[in-house]
Parts: C-alpha cells; structure tokens; sequence
C-alpha cells in the first residue's frame, strides 16, 4: 500500500474490533447500548485502523520513490517531525519528537519521506526502542549514505496516567550508524537539533 491516511476501512475487520470495544465497554461495567456509547465501538474501531495503518505500509518502497542523484556529502538534518504511536505493552498513546539526520553518499532522498517514514513505524503498536531502531536500519539499508542518525523525544501515556503516574518524565533513545559514531559528527548533530535555528 503506498502512503495514503485511510480514507475507507475494510468492513470486516471493523466490524470484528466493532464487537471486541463493545465486549471491552460492557467489561468495563459500562451500558454499551446507552446512547453516549451507542457508536462508540464503530469508532474506536476505526480510530484503532487509523492508529495502526502502518502495518499496511512499506516504509522501504516509500524511500526508494524519492531518492536522486546529487553530489552532496554535507549533513542533511530534519528535526521536530511530530510522532504518536501506541506502546504495545498498554496499548496506550506515547507521542513526541523525531529527529533524523543523513550524509548522502550521493543520493539524496525527498525531505517529506522522512516524517512519512516516522509515520510508517510509528503507527504500530510500539515500543520507542524499536521505533527508534526501525527508522535508523530502514534509512540506512534504502539510502545506504554515509551516515544515519535518528533521536527520538516522546512522553508515554502508560507511565503518566498509571503505574508510577509521573507526570514531568520524558524518554530519550537514539541510534547512530556510519560516520554518527564519530564523536564529531555526532556532537553536530546533536547540537543542530537542541539549537533554535529555524
């Protein structure tokens, strides 16, 4: 499936999660025929197709349809790309920040794949280690550029709203391949994404 928000949803999968948030709701000990909650299987189903379209999505195809040829081998950085996604231990939302940055070797890749590429892994069900893991390896393996370097800033939902219940905690992971594991390049980058440099 090329990248495309779902505009219509497979009817029998809907309605298969339709009957599962009813089952959820009545658990709950909620009237799942009250009339508030009446419609409110059908969306939750679709909200929960929307959140995990990305397993209907090729990540790799996306990036090979826009890499061209160019002579450029300085740092290419796309900072602040918004991303939500499911922790698939609650089933929660986690949501934040990605920053991925690039040295082509020369090829270069269309500036909006890469938020669609976020995209793509962030709309599973996650957990920021892998989503971290999935962007930088799908970068490198289709790009193939000198260097690849991916950070992500996310709060998570299952530790605000359960459990330990703080509210002020963030999550930092990154992943460095190429010429980001010199220190150098990495302290540039680093430095490029934490400035106000817009």
């Amino acid at each position: 499936m090329s990248y495309k928000f779902f505009e219509e949803y497979d009817i029998e999968t809907t309605d298969q999660l339709k009957n599962n948030f009813k089952d959820i709701i009545t658990g709950v000990g909620e009237d799942p025929n009250r009339e508030g909650i009446l419609k409110t299987p059908e969306r939750a189903a679709k909200a929960m197709q929307f959140l995990t379209q990305g397993y209907e999505m090729d990540a790799e195809e996306i990036l090979s349809k826009a890499i061209f040829n160019e002579d450029y081998d300085e740092m290419v950085v796309v900072k602040d790309i918004e991303l939500y996604s499911l922790c698939e231990h609650h089933m929660l939302p986690f949501f934040g920040k990605a920053h991925i940055a690039y040295i082509p070797d020369g090829k270069i890749i269309g500036l909006s794949k890469l938020p669609r590429v976020v995209d793509v892994f962030a709309r599973r069900l996650q957990v920021q280690e892998r989503l971290t893991h999935d962007i930088l390896e799908c970068l490198n393996k289709t790009l193939k550029p000198q260097g690849v370097a991916v950070v992500i800033e996310a709060v998570h939902m299952c530790m605000m709203m359960r459990g330990v219940q703080k509210q002020n905690s963030a999550t930092t992971t990154s992943g460095f391949r190429g010429q980001f594991k010199e220190i150098e390049t990495r302290n540039e980058f680093l430095k490029l994404i934490s400035s106000d440099l817009k």
